[in-house]
């Protein structure tokens, strides 16, 4: 399990680079958390063992070896009425926390949003490959469901993604009644439909030339069919019906370059979808909120001047 020093470690980090003062939510409200299911998960397979958190190197602050999908709380001081589930990247074998997921749901809990930190099952891990999937749209339920005594709109609640956390965020904003599981509690009355969609870096295409992704092989497997290919891809699923996405991409980015993005936007706007793409020039992959010296670091903002301009009346 992740300790108690592994996330101070993490919120001392992102208070020493000036991202939130002493004074910010981050010291009033700690996390707290939510399982996604009673008893065990639906769908087959699972892990043994504890929890894993990765050390030194790529995988660093990275969550794995999961047995017990649930969602981190964050709740800010001044509630705007906003809530954001927020999915960090990894390839499905793990979950970036330290570097994208929760220096993203500790931004947004600074400027008034409710976030919802998703730890969801892997395939890496021995679950099946939907796996994720379902856990996002039960997240996605839960806190419709829950709403009010989280302080939130029910129309007002977006799902955030990077990566492969990205894919998962896209396939569930645009498949959001995919029958996945078989449930019948209360949540299940709740729609999956996020209202709206923020994806950065995100892995979109399995198909040819982007068929070298992690996500793909731990998804589809190493040699899959092209029907395959096509039911994971993104893009093959937008629709008018879509909720207004934002994209970011860096044009350096060697692991899912600025092509799947495009391809996602491209087909989401000739569907008529709202949908808006944003590329930097560098940043590579992985760069979670970025550095202040560092141009794509200005997307936190970029992406609130776009949701608060889609709703005026509710920022």
């Amino acid at each position: 399990m992740i300790t108690r020093r592994t996330v101070l470690g993490a919120t001392g980090a992102i208070a020493a680079a000036g991202l939130v003062s002493p004074a910010s939510p981050l010291a009033a409200h700690p996390y707290e958390e939510i399982a996604l299911w009673p008893g065990t998960p639906p769908g087959k397979g699972g892990p043994k063992g504890p929890e894993k958190i990765g050390g030194e190197g790529s995988g660093y602050g990275a969550v794995s070896n999961i047995s017990n999908p649930r969602m981190r709380v964050y709740r800010p001081n001044a509630p705007n009425g906003k809530a954001v589930l927020v999915l960090g990247g990894g390839g499905y074998f793990r979950i970036q926390l330290w570097k994208e997921s929760t220096p993203a749901a500790r931004w947004l809990q600074n400027r008034g949003y409710t976030v919802f930190e998703l730890i969801f099952r892997l395939p890496n891990d021995g679950w099946e490959a939907s796996a994720p999937f379902a856990d996002a749209q039960r997240a996605m339920k839960i806190i419709r469901t829950r709403a009010d005594e989280f302080g939130v709109r029910r129309d007002a609640i977006g799902i955030m993604g990077f990566s492969a956390g990205g894919h998962l965020a896209g396939y569930t904003a645009l498949l959001p009644d995919r029958n996945l599981y078989e449930g019948g509690d209360r949540y299940e009355a709740a729609s999956a439909r996020p209202d709206f969609a923020v994806l950065l870096f995100p892995v979109v295409s399995l198909r040819k030339p982007y068929d070298t992704t992690r996500t793909r092989r731990e998804i589809i497997g190493t040699d899959p069919s092209l029907g395959a290919q096509e039911a994971w891809s993104l893009d093959t699923h937008a629709s008018a019906t879509a909720p207004p996405t934002i994209i970011f991409s860096a044009a350096d980015d060697p692991i899912t370059p600025p092509g799947h993005g495009i391809a996602l936007f491209q087909a989401l706007v000739a569907r008529g979808a709202p949908a808006e793409l944003h590329i930097f020039e560098e940043g590579g992959h992985g760069w979670g909120l970025g550095t202040p010296q560092e141009i794509l670091s200005q997307w936190p903002e970029i992406f609130e001047a776009w949701q608060t301009r889609r709703n005026p009346d509710n920022g």
